[in-house]
Formats: C-alpha cells, structure tokens, sequence
C-alpha cells in the first residue's frame, strides 16, 4: 500500500521548483534516444547530489502520477526519477529505458500513483 502524503509531498516537491529539461525526447545520449523530455528539478537534490530527476509526460497537468526507482551497481547508487504528467504508457517507456541499458547494471522498478491519490 502506498502512502498518499508521498504523492502530496511530491507535488509539491514539484510545484515549488522549475523544470528543466535537458534531455529533450529525441535526444541521444550515447546511443540510445531518449523516449520522453527528461530532467531535473531546479534548486533541489536528488539521490547523486543533483536536481531530482523528472520524466516529463504528455499530459498537462504537472502532477506527479509515479515514480522509477533505480539502483545502478556501475555507479553504485540508488534513485528515484519523479514521472510528471506521465500516461501509464509514458511510464512504462520510462521504466523501459532505465531497464533497456545495454551492460545491465542498473535495475529499475516502477510505482504508478493510486487512482484518486
């Protein structure tokens, strides 16, 4: 089960910052395009020391509707990427792309926020 103040916490993670964006979908990044604009909250710190990271949907609302938790065994980290405004769709293309890399090091799992959350 899941805890609503999570989602609640998160929006307003969001609301309080600026989205950039830079990694636009499209954009490749070795080589593999990037499938959904991907970046960063502005003024925030995530999981490496950075912006939280985002995954920016199509729908318009900025709210957050799930989460792709990652653990990166090259990097030796572990994070969470905010998916904002993502479609289910969206979210498993995202989830996919974390997954997708080709020497397999990082593991992803995907929590999508409860209807009516």
């Amino acid at each position: 089960m899941t805890d609503e103040r999570f989602w609640l916490r998160a929006d307003d993670l969001v609301a309080g910052a600026k989205v950039v964006i830079d990694w636009p979908k499209g954009k490749v990044r070795g080589s593999r395009p990037y499938p959904l604009d991907y970046g960063y909250l502005e003024g925030t710190s995530g999981g490496d020391g950075e912006g939280v990271d985002v995954w920016r949907g199509s729908l318009p609302e900025a709210r957050v509707t799930g989460a792709v938790f990652t653990v990166d065994v090259l990097d030796k980290d572990a994070e969470v990427k905010l998916l904002v405004g993502c479609t289910d769709e969206e979210a498993e293309t995202a989830l996919a792309f974390h997954n997708g890399r080709a020497d397999g090091t990082v593991g992803a799992m995907l929590v999508m926020r409860p209807r009516g959350d």
